[in-house]
């Protein structure tokens, strides 16, 4: 039988110390790791990382010119990666944390792996202790994506065994948090004079809310 990647259960609204050492210490070594956010399960790495930014591109099948979201603990850790202007910040600022990808122009210490064509970069900071935890204790953001096999005839999984199933033979470490809701982020690109909406998901955005 393939190997299978541990689960470590966690404490979903206030993470344990040691846990979130553990999943340090497999990202730090070039490892993927699951987690759950505020939409679904996720799976991510260090995305400073080439090898294991290129080894989750892998497993997902992903076009380089399709690059991971990107997951910041916060607005200061969002400035140094993508240019925020005055509304955007208010905008990012109002929605935050929450279910969103924020699309920006990116900076210039954005690694290619996580650049688009029109260098741009997709940003989330989710309403999901577990996964800030992470990126807190990991010092930079993590490489992003939904935790499903490509063209998986599953449906998104939504809880530690489902995302096991799926990919326990591909990836090291599966932080259980609980079920989630199978619902996608909401995509709202700011790089515009006008916020444009790529994607409806769980976030609700309203210009003038």
């Amino acid at each position: 039988m393939a190997r299978q990647a541990p689960i470590q259960e966690v404490d979903a609204r206030h993470p344990q110390p040691h846990h979130i050492q553990r999943a340090l210490a497999a990202l730090e070594a070039n490892g993927i790791i699951a987690y759950p956010t505020d939409t679904y399960y996720a799976i991510g790495c260090d995305f400073s990382q080439k090898k294991a930014v290129e080894r989750m591109a892998a497993l997902k099948r992903r076009d380089d010119r399709k690059p991971f979201t990107i997951l910041c603990a916060d607005l200061a850790e969002v400035a140094k990666y993508a240019i925020v202007s005055n509304e955007a910040y208010r905008i990012i600022k109002r929605l935050t944390p929450g279910p969103f990808t924020f699309v920006l122009p990116a900076t210039k210490i954005v690694p290619r792996t996580a650049l688009t064509r029109q260098r741009t970069v997709g940003i989330r900071i989710p309403d999901a202790p577990i996964a800030l935890a992470l990126v807190e204790a990991l010092g930079r953001p993590l490489a992003t994506t939904s935790a499903q096999l490509p063209d998986a005839e599953m449906e998104m999984p939504i809880d530690a065994g489902e995302v096991q199933e799926q990919l326990g033979h591909a990836i090291d470490l599966i932080l259980d948090g609980g079920a989630t809701l199978n619902e996608p982020s909401t995509v709202l690109d700011l790089c515009g004079p006008i916020p444009e909406i790529l994607r409806q998901g769980k976030g609700k955005f309203e210009e003038h809310g």
